[in-house]
């Protein structure tokens, strides 16, 4: 088995000056099997949690499971898992086989002909048969890295960690690898815990993905799950490229309407749906919309979609994207906002727009940053508060 558990894991870094809490309380499941990927922003603790889980780190509370056995007193090799790293850590003056045979030796009992033939075996399945006999200095970026992938393999770990392994790559080769890797996992199905900072990455890699943010956990879920019903204010605003747009409200109740008024421009209101009197909102409360830049609809001055349901704005810049343009929008805020449009769309520059903003497309966050509503979902569904799911 090599399922992986976190139970209230803590790590605290005391200095003469001051205790750094580096992570917070973690509790985590990965399932035998999984792929779960950590994300967040730099110094959010996932590469810490990481080295926790591999014992490079000793914890400060909490208890660390790898297959149902607790290893938080075991040494880094008595843990039966791989890791490998952002600089691949390849031994300059080894051969590709060497390295890949290195950790054997010390971590099976093989002989010498079963080792040689299982680092040939795992060497054809990454394509890196023909380099057996070189040195890592003979080898391009993305060679060391299977180099570095195979090594991991070839030890049949019950679970495998990466610490970032495609930061080094160029972004042509990056793209190709997050996928070789994903085939890979699926491949052997084998337990793995992956750390980057690039969402597109944990999206397209993760079976779950965990958003941490300040040494805390923030939200786990798919990435469908994450991308659309984010747990808070700053997983909706991390996860997603472009990011979310927001604008700060307050609730107002105008004529037995309610509304959302803009802090920013009083003049500016929105009409909510009169489904929204289900929403735990009452007037006065102040709120946070957020929309994604794809649901971001222009519209012309002949189109009508009821009344308070339009924003203007001016476009400052058309950045072509080959399937979609994105648009920067002067809507009066400090930050722009961002719309996602068809690439047959290319207003001038300066240009006065309108778009509007669909109800059901509406994410909105209390003062706290806790998700109210989320994008696409009703709003009975949302009687109280969601809460990060641990």
């Amino acid at each position: 088995m090599g399922n992986v558990t976190l139970d209230g894991v803590g790590k605290v870094y005391d200095s003469a000056e001051e205790q750094v809490v580096a992570v917070s309380d973690l509790d985590l499941d990965i399932e035998d099997g999984e792929f779960l990927v950590l994300v967040g922003p730099s110094g959010c603790g996932k590469s810490t949690t990481l080295r926790m889980i591999a014992g490079l780190e000793t914890i400060t509370e909490g208890t660390i499971t790898i297959g149902n056995e607790v290893v938080n007193e075991k040494e880094p090799k008595d843990r039966d898992i791989a890791m490998v790293f952002q600089n691949y850590a390849l031994y300059p003056h080894k051969t590709v086989r060497e390295n890949m045979s290195f950790g054997l030796k010390y971590s099976s009992d093989l002989s010498t002909a079963e080792m040689r033939e299982r680092v040939e075996e795992t060497a054809e399945m990454m394509g890196i048969e023909e380099l057996l006999d070189e040195k890592p200095s003979q080898l391009s970026g993305g060679q060391r890295q299977r180099v570095a992938l195979g090594r991991a393999i070839v030890r049949d770990p019950a679970a495998f960690l990466f610490d970032e392994p495609l930061s080094n790559l160029d972004a042509k080769l990056r793209t190709h690898m997050r996928t070789e890797i994903t085939k890979l996992q699926t491949d052997l199905d084998v337990t793995t815990v992956y750390v980057t900072h690039d969402q597109a990455e944990a999206m397209t890699m993760g079976d779950r993905i965990a958003v941490l943010d300040g040494g805390e956990l923030q939200q786990v879920g798919t990435p469908n799950e994450v991308y659309n019903h984010p747990a808070n204010e700053f997983v909706a605003g991390f996860i997603g490229s472009p990011s979310m747009n927001f604008m700060s409200m307050s609730v107002v109740r105008r004529g037995g309407t309610t509304a959302l008024v803009a802090d920013h421009d009083e003049s500016l209101t929105y009409r909510l749906d009169d489904a929204a009197s289900d929403l735990p909102v009452e007037p006065g409360d102040s709120v946070t919309l957020g929309v994604r830049p794809e649901d971001l609809r222009i519209v012309d001055g002949a189109e009508s979609n009821g009344e308070g349901r339009r924003l203007d704005a001016a476009v400052q810049v058309v950045e072509p994207m080959g399937s979609d343009n994105f648009l920067s929008l002067d809507v009066g805020l400090d930050d722009a906002w961002v719309a996602r449009v068809d690439p047959s769309y290319t207003p001038e520059e300066r240009t006065s727009i309108q778009v509007t903003l669909d109800y059901h497309a509406l994410n909105l966050f209390d003062d706290d940053g806790m998700t109210i509503k989320s994008r696409g979902t009703e709003v009975e569904s949302f009687h109280g508060r969601v809460s990060p799911s641990h």
